[in-house]
């Protein structure tokens, strides 16, 4: 799988890199309209090159895939759905670059986005100008309608994760009041959940006795991991992806530190088995989406278009899921806007109110279920929590509720 992944990181970075010099469009995918369809464009954001290309990279090529079977597939009938993503290599700052060229050189009518900086910086000008943006922020800011009216995002958001590894904790302690401490990055994302899970702490009472900021580049982390072990604390929450984990493992092996270390979503999955290795052993992280090899009805069609593309489940993670399920909860909400609005072109609006009309969306298995409306864009609280047993993450719950 690493060797595959490498081999599109390469193509993909090769392609950004010769786009940027020749001033082009980006990449695009779903080939020419056919005469009586109606075009909705879609532009991604990817972060391939920057301070969370570990994950972003495979979360892109979800989305790609996406695209590519449903164009494969036939697309939506009686529309054609033109693809645009580029590497904004995780910069708040090209981010506002990208979104300003999706929409006033592409026209797109939908944006799928990845970090939470950039998120939460550009949702009021696409509340603004009425183009709807699924992030993988799954940041609870974005859940505030007022602030946030063209934000959706699909999985739990970090700070309900948080809550729902707090409930794990609370029920499953053995023992005296269980202590937890906090690692995260100094970044809107890692920052994102954290006065939510210390609130929760208090009102469950679990007390949070530490903090640590660790960045999302570290290669070591022996001075916050020997300052968080002065507290003594049973767990630690990592909000964090896989390559700061991994230090905070390595080094927390080396240091003989025997606290429970937990991972929200982005420290889970595959890529974090293939680089911490065994020390990776015993860790527990969020499961937002489906692994790979679970036999789950929405795994189906995407073994199919991995076989007929040469590839295999082992040569994607869980990240690459979650970039497909974004990329097909959006495109629900368009073919819904469709049916809405069966003549003329589909606008920002069309698609808004496509997606606030799914309800209990079913997904096969590859997320929890998402309902969407005019009162809430978060389309999900829950999230199941997995830990690696054997060298291979296993599930060690059903969907739980961040509620109490």
């Amino acid at each position: 799988m690493k060797n595959n992944r490498m081999k599109a990181i390469s193509v993909l970075l090769g392609l950004s890199l010769v786009l940027g010099a020749c001033g082009e469009e980006a990449a695009t995918s779903g080939g020419g309209a056919k005469e009586g369809e109606r075009t909705v464009t879609i532009g991604s954001f990817y972060d391939i090159t920057g301070g969370t290309s570990d994950t972003g990279t495979p979360y892109s090529e979800g989305q790609e895939d996406f695209f590519a079977n449903l164009e494969k597939t036939g697309g939506i009938e009686g529309l054609h759905i033109e693809h645009k993503g580029e590497d904004y290599a995780y910069e708040i700052s090209e981010a506002q670059r990208l979104y300003q060229t999706y929409r006033d050189r592409d026209g797109v009518s939908a944006i799928l986005g990845w970090g939470t900086g950039d998120t939460e910086a550009l949702r009021k000008q696409v509340a603004t100008d009425k183009i709807p943006f699924m992030s993988a922020s799954y940041s609870e800011s974005l859940k505030d309608l007022k602030e946030s009216p063209y934000n959706f995002f699909v999985a739990a958001s970090y700070s309900d994760q948080g809550r729902m590894v707090l409930n794990w904790i609370k029920e499953n302690h053995k023992g005296d009041n269980p202590t937890v401490a906090l690692l995260y990055s100094d970044t809107g994302f890692g920052r994102s959940p954290i006065e939510d899970i210390k609130k929760y702490g208090e009102e469950i009472g679990v007390e949070i006795v530490d903090e640590q900021v660790i960045e999302l580049s570290a290669t070591e982390a022996q001075s916050q991991l020997l300052n968080m072990e002065k507290k003594n604390p049973d767990y630690a929450i990592i909000q964090q992806t896989w390559g700061a984990t991994s230090t905070i493992l390595r080094d927390a092996k080396t240091l003989k530190i025997d606290t429970q270390f937990i991972g929200l979503n982005q420290a889970a999955g595959e890529g974090l088995v293939e680089q911490a290795g065994e020390v990776s052993e015993g860790f527990m992280a969020v499961l937002t989406h489906s692994l790979p090899y679970e036999d789950v009805e929405g795994m189906k069609e995407y073994k199919t278009f991995l076989e007929g593309d040469g590839r295999s489940i082992e040569d994607i993670n869980m990240q690459h899921v979650a970039g497909w399920v974004a990329a097909k909860v959006m495109v629900e909400g368009i073919k819904e806007a469709a049916e809405l609005k069966a003549e003329g072109d589909i606008t920002g609006e069309d698609v808004l109110a496509g997606l606030e009309s799914l309800d209990n969306l079913d997904l096969g298995g590859l997320a929890a279920p998402v309902t969407f409306s005019e009162e809430s864009h978060a389309g999900t609280n829950q999230a199941r929590l997995g830990k690696v047993v054997d060298g291979k993450w296993e599930p060690m719950s059903d969907y739980l509720s961040a509620e109490k």
